[in-house]
């Protein structure tokens, strides 16, 4: 029968079967191609891991990665986390680890190269460029080496202040801006203290022995050094001064000194904390922390850290990477970028645009005839390191429990299975 009027012809089954398979070839040919324009045309990418997070991330992607993605035409992708030991142990553990990564603790790398994790770079290094107190050697390959380096034996003050008044603040517990809160790495800015008090009391042989698990952590040495630090905190003796320093955050801490009137007006950090607000208006300046430091004897040794640069997943971009951290050019711009500094021979340039504090520290970095010592928390095994960091929260909260925390930790290092590092001192071995 003919169709009525306004009526449509509805096309067979038969049809519809065959219009729908070739709409469905065309999209799934459609889709192939552009996923195969894509893949052409994508730039090789590395994937990298550190611990900078906002303006240090941007810093980081303007100064470094950015001219390594335009030279390279490699693509960076970039992973900043405050919690990067764990973010790095659970990618470990699922097999998906990032191609580089950037830590701040030789000790964890060792750990991760004694496993297997980690691959050599000392022919990707350029010649010279470091010294062996930072590419340190194990097991006679070169694992990692510093993008940026950092003083920690220093004690920062309001500029203009006199050292007669210094000395003075220096014995008054509440003059003390202490901070030790830093989320899962809770308790490191107690361990510096620790570890610079042995160093300008002991020295860098002792130091250096202990931090290598050689000598006791009940040790006459060691345990004067916790002490000390009580002292200087005011741990036993003020309940408020001890909960102020628990509740703060490390990054908090010169907080206290933008008071009216100032909370405290010291603080023992390193190098970078020059670089935040409340110092920048206090025209902070420091002097050595052996002025300060009851009972220091060393002289010209400094605790210093880096920010170490490793590659776990050997590629061909990822050796681009590295050649291009190692490189004086990288290491210039990120240094500028930032408040640390370059250890690298050929980084060094006879102009320096920063500040006088700033030249003064790259000089006491640069110094050969100081001792330098890596942070000794960094360089201890992750075991330890992270039972030390929360030996410190303990101590401060209770003092009287030192004995038993030392006698702890003395356990802990005495597993066999632990790595210790060969050496953590340029100079005093």
């Amino acid at each position: 029968m003919p169709d009525g009027p306004g009526t449509r012809r509805r096309p067979s089954r038969r049809l519809v079967r065959v219009v729908t398979v070739v709409a469905s070839c065309l999209a799934v040919l459609a889709a192939a191609a552009v996923v195969g324009v894509r893949t052409l045309g994508q730039e090789p990418t590395v994937t990298l891991l550190a611990n900078w997070t906002g303006d240090d991330a941007r810093h980081l992607r303007d100064a470094v990665i950015a001219p390594f993605e335009r030279a390279h035409h490699v693509h960076v992708d970039y992973q900043g986390s405050s919690a990067e030991s764990q973010v790095l142990s659970a990618d470990v553990e699922t097999g998906t680890p990032p191609d580089v990564v950037v830590l701040t603790g030789p000790g964890e790398l060792a750990d991760y190269a004694g496993r297997g994790q980690l691959h050599p770079v000392e022919d990707l290094l350029p010649k010279g460029a470091f010294g062996t107190s930072w590419a340190t050697p194990l097991h006679g390959h070169v694992y990692w080496f510093p993008l940026k380096a950092d003083v920690k034996s220093l004690v920062w003050y309001p500029g203009g202040t006199a050292v007669p008044e210094l000395r003075r603040a220096a014995g008054r517990p509440d003059r003390w801006c202490v901070g030790l809160g830093s989320g899962a790495t809770s308790g490191w800015p107690g361990t510096d203290w620790v570890e610079d008090i042995l160093l300008q009391q002991a020295g860098p042989r002792t130091y250096q022995r202990w931090a290598r698990g050689r000598l006791p952590w009940q040790s006459k040495e060691v345990e004067r050094a916790w002490r000390t630090w009580g002292r200087l905190v005011g741990a036993g003796h003020s309940p408020e001064l001890v909960a102020r320093a628990l509740k703060t955050g490390y990054q908090d801490a010169s907080k206290l000194l933008a008071g009216h009137p100032r909370q405290c007006t010291l603080e023992h950090q390193a190098s970078f904390v020059r670089s935040y607000r409340p110092w920048k208006d206090a025209h902070g300046a420091y002097r050595p922390s052996a002025e300060l430091i009851p009972g220091a004897t060393a002289r010209n040794a400094w605790e210093v850290s880096g920010d170490l640069v490793a590659l776990l997943h050997d590629t061909p971009q990822a050796r681009k990477l590295i050649r291009h951290l190692a490189s004086a050019d990288a290491q210039r711009a990120w240094n500028a970028k930032e408040s640390g500094f370059s250890v690298s021979t050929a980084a060094q340039s006879a102009a320096d645009p920063s500040g006088s504090w700033h030249r003064s520290l790259a000089r006491e970095l640069l110094d050969t005839g100081a001792a330098h010592c890596f942070d000794a928390s960094d360089a201890m095994p992750p075991p330890v390191r992270d039972a030390f960091a929360q030996a410190t929260i303990d101590f401060l909260a209770d003092p009287s429990h030192l004995d038993a925390l030392l006698a702890d930790l003395d356990s802990i290092s005495s597993n066999e299975e632990l790595t210790w590092l060969p050496s953590v001192c340029d100079r005093g071995t």
